[in-house]
């Protein structure tokens, strides 16, 4: 458990760097990594790719958290446009 909340906290950070240039906060990294991590996996696990190991690990809760936040971010602005238009 402290394993996948480590990685996830590291993950999430990364995240944030690539995409805002900062991170979401201790809370906002965890969760956001443990959760593209779950993405990640998944998506790893359809291309016939199996991350091993740490760096492997950390690789697909980037990429996963990468893709949570980019699909919700997407999402979210699209609601506040029409939210505006209204």
């Amino acid at each position: 458990m402290l394993w996948t909340i480590l990685i996830g906290a590291v993950a999430g950070f990364l995240a944030g760097h690539i995409l805002r240039g900062e991170g979401f906060g201790a809370i906002g990294n965890i969760v956001l990594g443990i959760l593209g991590g779950i993405v990640g996996k998944l998506l790893f696990g359809v291309l016939g790719l199996g991350p091993t190991g740490m760096i492997g690990q950390i690789i697909a809760g980037v990429v996963g958290a990468v893709i949570l936040v980019l699909v919700f971010g997407s999402t979210k602005a699209r609601r506040h446009r029409r939210h505006l238009n209204d």
